[in-house]
């Protein structure tokens, strides 16, 4: 199955996703992939306690591998000043994400390809490919985490019958689309909560 975590920016995709994967390990599954955690800084004022996104990481999974990966677009405008044009750029995203920690990221998926696609399951094939996220540069440009895009084309292997991709409510129908010949067996979206938790576990035959 490809199960599609969906829903609008800021709302808890990732920091779900997360939790989902500390269970879903600790019962036995190997996540293949990358998960996308934010980089945050707390403010206390008079009026409570806020958070400011400056930043994202990327943890290469399974190693649990933590690189930079991208900053706010505003925050990184003077470093960027008379350096060549990026695919972020382009596409005038919201982050700024240099090309070689886009490269360091498919490079990854490439490997991963490789080891996915050597018939030999992992833990009886639980295996389950991650892919946080997918946004415009993918979808609509086809650039990006390209080498991502092309695991999840291929569809499940023995050594990983299951994905989960993040994909934001507004690419939804794109997403469905480009994926719906890939062979995971069916796409079910979901949203960050209990339910979607069950379905993964239920994806993998647990009690």
């Amino acid at each position: 199955m490809l199960f599609i975590l969906t829903g609008n920016v800021q709302i808890g995709k990732t920091r779900w996703l997360g939790r989902t994967l500390e269970m879903l390990e600790n019962r036995g599954v190997t996540p293949y992939g990358v998960i996308a955690p934010g980089i945050w800084i707390e403010h206390t004022s008079d009026s409570g306690v806020t958070y400011e996104k400056l930043g994202i990481n990327n943890e290469l999974l399974p190693q649990h591998e933590i690189i930079p990966f991208a900053r706010r677009a505003d925050l990184a405008a003077e470093d960027a000043a008379g350096k060549p044009c990026t695919q972020a750029q382009r596409a005038q995203l919201a982050w700024a994400i240099e090309d070689d920690a886009i490269d360091r990221v498919n490079a990854h998926f490439d490997e991963l390809a490789m080891r996915l696609a050597d018939g030999q399951p992992d833990e009886q094939g639980r295996g389950l490919v991650v892919v946080d996220e997918f946004g415009r540069l993918e979808l609509l440009r086809d650039e990006g985490l390209t080498s991502a895009m092309r695991v999840i084309e291929q569809g499940a292997t023995p050594r990983a019958p299951h994905a989960l991709i993040i994909v934001r409510e507004q690419l939804l129908d794109i997403a469905l689309e480009r994926f719906a010949s890939a062979n995971w067996g069916g796409i079910q979206p979901i949203s960050p909560n209990d339910d979607a938790q069950r379905a993964l576990a239920d994806a993998f035959h647990f009690a």
